[in-house]
């Protein structure tokens, strides 16, 4: 599975920036997704999760309210929209997936996926 992540950019605090990443794998709707990010000198940090199937999506405390994650499968692509961005928010985000697996599964740790993407650069200025 390649993954394709696009829309990163510079934007000015409370503004907004929506990624994409697109998967190269035909059975999409299979895969969880996640995003990550991982600002300098800093670990890589779980953002938000989705089920295959787009019914279940969990969020980290720190996008709660803030990040939104959806998925559309008939173009292979998940999205997360940020508001209301912070200079703390500043990172390299990453999509990642894992599957087959059923469709109400996501997962929320690193080690939970196997295909990850090339990072899109998020820098929020305050």
């Amino acid at each position: 599975v390649q993954l394709q992540a696009s829309g990163g950019g510079l934007v000015q605090a409370g503004g907004s920036l929506r990624l994409s990443c697109t998967a190269s794998e035909s059975t999409f709707s299979t895969y969880g997704m996640g995003w990550f990010r991982q600002a300098p000198g800093k670990e890589r940090e779980f953002v938000a999760a989705i089920s295959g199937s787009g019914g279940i999506t969990y969020y980290a405390d720190s996008g709660k309210g803030r990040f939104t994650i959806a998925r559309d499968n008939a173009k292979n692509t998940v999205y997360l929209q940020m508001n209301s961005l912070k200079p703390e928010d500043t990172a390299v985000y990453y999509c990642a997936a894992d599957g087959p697996r059923r469709s109400s599964w996501y997962g929320s740790h690193a080690y939970d996926y196997d295909y990850w993407g090339q990072g899109t650069q998020v820098t929020v200025s305050s």
